[in-house]
């Protein structure tokens, strides 16, 4: 039995531990950002961070959803929810995919590139960068990385 205390006062009592992704250092995310933006085929890349109103009677916990890529090959005018490269997206347009839930073949031209933003997409929807992002961007925002600079816009959903 472990002892508890709370500011040097012994706690007593059944506690139940919350669930809590621990949190990674940011410069972990340093070179996943930076492969994408040192790549000249990616023009801009983002994501949307909120915390939902409801999620069918479980805790409403923040976190990242919906990671995207947008390639030259990909155009300006594509819809960033159809360029989403992370666990549960479909096969990217221009980066392929997944062939299959297991994720061991990739179909697509360019398995390097796909394998960049997958492993970016991969390291924020895993919630350990949750904090800092929060703390940065704010809830309920889509966040859009360019060479020239981030944008932040707010994010109404249900």
């Amino acid at each position: 039995m472990s002892h508890v205390s709370f500011l040097g006062i012994p706690v007593e009592g059944e506690i139940t531990q919350g669930h809590r992704v621990p949190q990674r250092p940011l410069e972990e995310l340093r070179p996943l950002l930076r492969a994408l933006l040192d790549d000249e085929a990616v023009t801009e890349f983002g994501w949307r961070q909120f915390t939902p109103y409801f999620n069918d009677g479980e805790p409403c916990v923040f976190g990242v959803q919906d990671v995207w890529v947008r390639t030259t090959a990909d155009g300006p005018q594509a819809d960033p929810d159809d360029l989403c490269v992370g666990e549960y997206a479909d096969r990217h347009p221009s980066l392929g995919g997944w062939a299959s839930s297991s994720r061991d073949t990739y179909r697509g031209h360019d398995e390097a590139r796909y394998l960049r933003a997958y492993a970016f997409a991969e390291a924020l929807e895993a919630g350990g960068f949750d904090d800092v992002l929060l703390e940065t961007f704010g809830d309920h925002a889509d966040v859009i990385v360019r060479r020239a600079g981030i944008q932040v816009q707010s994010y109404e959903h249900d």
